[in-house]
């Protein structure tokens, strides 16, 4: 990678950047529209800093392969779309249940189905936090630029690492297929973090363990073929990894996956806030989308209307504190417009209640939601 370099990338290009500086060193994927360019970069840069690109028979088999890799020690990752994604959520269940740090990308495109394969959607945003079954807490980041794909890219790592979990980037094919001017940063700019690794001596070593982490409820992970032999299954298990019926253990070890992401939700969730402080109308807008947010924001204050823009960075969990925020400013209206039939509105409705009117923008079937259908809203709210 270029160091303090400017670069025209596409999206893609700029996630497999983002990884590689973070310290990605194999990657398993099949090709699908609109992520294929990743594994095709991904193929074409691993094997210059030593990494291994494989082309997997499925999808199914691409998520198995990263977990193993990871379990080895290695920073793992895999890209896809909508129906790969669904045929991941099995595998991407055993990761959070195992604890395995990987990075899963999702292109989105038009669905259900196979859909429209080059047309955007973010339609995808409720299957990456509910698609596997069970009790469990997930991490997706969602950036809203050529810039942001890389710097999120790296962000992913470094909370799969952290918290000994996967984490989902959640892009969509605007994204991933726009070029824009991107400056990659040096190594020294960036700050990249790795799993903590076990400091007791290998008999002593359980490898989900409640209490061993500098992270409360993050065990430390070793490495496959570093001396450390433990088991590593989908079965609900105890502090040594083997499978237990023990209701009492079980419900430990439940409750500890999910409360080393809900207890750090503050340092999880990000956000920008865009001329909020005194807004009557605020747009909440992720990914593609807040861009044309973005600029309807700007247009209506150019027009003399107090519109704000709250973008969520951090799509799950979901950025409750944020919103609460806005809620306790009483703006007249809460705009959310989706490439979809409304699914991040569904948070954002329960957060407002009934003090705040929410208003959807909803666009299907590829097609973007624009800036001047955005400021027709806010218009209408105020």
């Amino acid at each position: 990678m270029a160091e303090n370099k400017a670069r025209l990338l596409q999206g893609n290009e700029a996630v497999v950047e983002g990884a590689i500086a973070a310290g990605l060193r194999f990657f398993a994927g099949y090709p699908i529209t609109p992520s294929t360019e990743i594994a095709e970069q991904a193929a074409a840069k691993l094997p210059t800093v030593g990494g291994k690109f494989i082309q997997m028979e499925d999808e199914i088999a691409s998520m198995a392969a990263v977990c193993g890799a990871s379990l080895a020690g290695v920073k793992s990752m895999t890209a896809t779309s909508g129906p790969g994604f669904s045929l991941k959520q099995e595998n991407l269940g055993f990761a959070v249940k195992g604890e395995i740090p990987c990075v899963v990308v999702n292109v989105q495109r038009v669905g259900p189905s196979t859909g429209m394969p080059t047309s955007p959607a973010q339609g995808d945003v409720m299957q990456a936090r509910w698609g596997s079954h069970g009790d469990h807490e997930i991490v997706a980041l969602c950036p809203s630029s050529v810039e942001e794909a890389f710097r999120l890219t790296v962000e992913a790592f470094n909370i799969a690492e952290e918290y000994r979990t996967p984490v989902i980037l959640l892009m969509d094919e605007v994204i991933g297929h726009l070029r824009e001017k991107v400056v990659l940063p040096s190594k020294e700019e960036l700050t990249i973090k790795h799993r903590e690794k076990p400091s007791v001596p290998p008999e002593q070593y359980k490898p989900f363990a409640m209490d061993q982490g500098r992270i409360p409820g993050v065990p430390p992970l070793a490495a496959y073929g570093e001396g450390y032999r433990f088991h590593v299954t989908g079965l609900t298990h105890g502090e040594d990894g083997f499978p237990t019926n023990n209701p009492a253990i079980a419900e430990k070890q439940i409750k500890r996956i999910n409360e080393k992401i809900s207890s750090n939700r503050k340092a999880l969730c990000k956000v920008e806030r865009f001329f909020l402080n005194d807004a009557e109308v605020v747009v909440v807008a992720y990914g593609a989308t807040a861009r044309s947010a973005r600029k309807a924001v700007k247009d209506a204050r150019e027009q003399g209307i107090k519109a704000g823009l709250l973008r969520p960075i951090t799509i799950w969990p979901f950025v409750e504190d944020a919103l609460s925020e806005v809620k306790a400013n009483l703006p007249k209206a809460v705009i959310v417009p989706e490439m979809n039939l409304g699914q991040l509105v569904l948070p954002v409705r329960r957060v407002m209640g009934d003090s705040v009117p929410v208003i959807q923008i909803n666009k299907l079937a590829g097609q973007l939601i624009e800036p001047e259908e955005i400021l027709s809203a806010i218009k209408e709210a105020v």
